[in-house]
């Protein structure tokens, strides 16, 4: 663990810093990375032993108290904000809640206002969905030297407005192995081969829940079956739903072994007491 003092100056420690996951370039150690969506998939996360976080920017508090010590993107997507001026005063506002570095799509000239401004910027390269039209759909990327040398020469635009590290996603893995240690700039792989610095894949993926998908991308393997898991649970709940339903409307529960007796001797004198009974105010 490192010592460090957060965006907010306050004392932290990290199990990564900047410089560490720079010092991956050529090293052969490969770390992992995955965006827990929730506290139950952050402490999953933690006890699974994933290196890197990528989250949302409202997740950090979560993040930072369930595991205080994993270096943690946050970020915010194209369209979130409609000026420069916004998006740089997200990534300060992320930065204080206890991000390590900033995601953006946004244009080189914001990612180098943030990178001055001493703010870990990670931006995207490859497919971009967000940008899918663009490029004709959710489609690989480099599997042609033209578009191979238009990756390079983005990626260096990207080192040279400061850009810290990007998501390398859907690129021919020759391509990403091939630039991965002419660049200073961390990679994390999306579907990109073994080249990247960190190896990125989403946790859903992983774990073989639900896609956004119907039909899960080429780069996604399922390690887990919690998916079944989920739909198992689903059928339980609507079998346990239905029975309670069918004995409530045939008027067999409340069961007696699930009801509440008064005490022996106590319903005679409730009863008698209640016929007694007359309101004090006519």
């Amino acid at each position: 663990m490192k010592r460090i003092y957060d965006f907010s100056r306050n004392p932290a420690v990290r199990n990564y810093t900047v410089a560490d996951l720079k010092a991956l370039k050529g090293s052969g150690k490969k770390l992992s990375m995955a965006n827990p969506a929730d506290r139950d998939q952050i402490t999953a996360c933690v006890e699974a032993g994933i290196d890197l976080f990528v989250v949302g920017t409202d997740q950090m508090e979560d993040v930072r108290e369930l595991a205080p010590a994993h270096f943690t993107g946050a970020g915010s997507s194209w369209a979130q904000f409609g000026s420069d001026d916004e998006i740089v005063a997200h990534a300060f506002e992320a930065m204080r809640r206890g991000a390590d570095m900033y995601y953006t799509l946004r244009s080189f000239d914001v990612m180098e206002r943030m990178a001055r401004e001493g703010i870990p910027v990670q931006s995207h390269i490859g497919l971009i969905p967000t940008f899918s039209h663009h490029c004709g759909g959710l489609r690989a990327f480099g599997r042609k030297a033209d578009e191979a040398m238009e990756i390079w020469t983005t990626l260096k635009r990207m080192e040279d407005v400061g850009v810290f590290a990007v998501e390398a996603e859907c690129i021919a893995e020759e391509v990403l192995a091939a630039v991965n240690d002419k660049t200073t700039v961390v990679t994390f792989s999306l579907g990109s081969g073994m080249a990247g610095d960190a190896i990125f894949s989403f946790l859903a993926d992983v774990c073989g829940e639900t896609s956004e998908e119907d039909k899960p991308p080429k780069h996604a393997y399922a390690f887990g079956q919690v998916g079944r898991l989920h739909k198992q649970i689903h059928t339980e709940r609507v079998a346990a739903l239905g029975k309670f339903h069918v004995e409530v409307t045939a008027g067999n529960f409340p069961y007696p072994q699930t009801n509440i007796s008064m005490h022996a001797a106590e319903k005679e004198k409730f009863l008698e007491a209640l016929d007694k009974w007359t309101p004090t105010h006519q």
